[in-house]
């Protein structure tokens, strides 16, 4: 590389990177193939629209290329194409998630998602949002004293709010979540239910949590996190009118035989209606991403990934932190340090300086500000990579310890 400082500051990451405890859990390491599909020509390209149907010549390959990664998209989740379709443009989880409201929900019209102190996401309705700017958030929570999803509770505030899309999925709900009940409370306000399994996406793909897909109408995801891709998002739905609903009458004279089903509908929203060339470099990292996830050895590692995350949060809990909602089924849990008297926000600053990074995070039912919270988010996903197993899990729990005690 010609750019000196560039190179230098791409060094001193890889470096940094190399050189930490990472557990973080939205991030991870992809393998030297993702990286050497990213840097390829297909940088090059501008690709606006979908297959078969661009607004620039020269896109046979690519065509190829975005074709490949839909169909290792939806074998990998064991879909079948003649009931779903998947959309693998959108550069990212948030994109994703707007242009699903935008197909789906009208103008002012009611998202119900988890609130963010509980563990929800942004793009689940917060008001600083773009998804609680334009739509109204229905907020539902965990339960107070098990700190876990009461779905009787959620159907009642369904059945008295009528939101138009029920959001399941969170990121940083340490439990699995059961998607026959969130279809539930969606039936029980007539509305759409959309799983946003970001998340826990590579654990779905690789055995360790259940799947979305019988239940839904629509599913996003990031592709970064445990499924182990690049940085970039997916949309699957329906090629029907949503579970339980018929299709919508079409006016008289309409050019249109029938109503778009909600894959047509996220299609045009997502282009034209939310971005116009996708990045075909990742979309050709995400098609090899794809193709490791399918794989006995990916099925292992996910299993890794959440024995490591039992066993950290487990040995945290026997030194005397409180881990929220009493443990973990996934990959991610929830350590209240404030009840040990000191913030979040300490904590990350302490741990970073002795080369362990985590992210300071709300706890359920938190006094404390989100930019100085009660809490800290753990995943195993990253390290889970690097190859540690259990006894290193332990071992690390008790450096945390030694850590934030000292």
């Amino acid at each position: 590389m010609k750019d000196t400082r560039v190179k230098k500051l791409l060094a001193a990451e890889k470096k940094r990177q190399q050189s930490v405890v990472n557990l973080v859990a939205s991030e991870n390491y992809v393998s030297d193939d993702v990286l050497e599909a990213l840097g390829t020509e297909t940088t090059n390209k501008y690709a606006e629209g979908y297959s078969g149907a661009r607004y620039y010549g020269g896109n046979e390959i690519i065509d190829q290329i975005e074709d490949l990664a839909c169909e290792r998209a939806l074998k990998l989740f064991k879909l079948n194409p003649k009931k779903w379709g998947v959309n693998v443009q959108p550069h990212s989880g948030s994109p994703a998630n707007i242009a699903v409201y935008s197909a789906l929900v009208p103008k002012g019209g009611k998202i119900m998602g988890m609130s963010l102190d509980h563990g929800g996401h942004l793009t689940h309705g917060h008001g600083v949002s773009f998804s609680g700017k334009f739509w109204e958030q229905i907020p539902y929570g965990v339960d107070k004293k098990t700190e876990k999803l009461d779905y009787d509770a959620l159907i009642k505030i369904a059945k008295k709010e009528k939101p138009d899309i029920v959001v399941a999925g969170f990121s940083a709900y340490p439990r699995k979540i059961n998607f026959k009940k969130m279809r539930a409370v969606a039936d029980a306000a007539g509305a759409y239910l959309m799983v946003d399994m970001a998340h826990i996406s590579g654990l779905i793909a690789g055995g360790q949590h259940p799947s979305p897909f019988n239940y839904a109408d629509i599913v996003t995801t990031t592709t970064h996190k445990v499924l182990r891709g690049p940085r970039g998002g997916m949309i699957f739905a329906r090629h029907d009118y949503g579970i339980g609903k018929k299709a919508p009458k079409v006016k008289k004279g309409a050019k249109q035989k029938m109503a778009p089903t909600l894959f047509q509908q996220i299609q045009k929203s997502v282009f034209p209606g939310m971005q116009g060339g996708p990045h075909m470099n990742q979309i050709a990292a995400l098609a090899v991403a794809l193709k490791e996830a399918d794989s006995v050895s990916f099925n292992k590692y996910t299993q890794q990934v959440v024995k490591n995350s039992k066993a950290l949060a487990g040995e945290l809990k026997k030194l005397g932190w409180r881990i929220t909602s009493g443990g973990t089924d996934n990959h991610v849990f929830l350590m209240d340090v404030w009840k040990e008297g000191i913030t979040g926000k300490e904590a990350s600053t302490k741990l970073e300086k002795e080369g362990i990074i985590v992210n300071m995070n709300t706890i359920p039912f938190d006094t404390r500000s989100p930019f100085n919270p009660s809490g800290l988010r753990l995943g195993t996903a990253a390290e889970t990579t690097r190859g540690k197993k259990e006894k290193d899990m332990i071992t690390l729990a008790h450096r945390i310890n030694d850590i934030l005690r000292a």
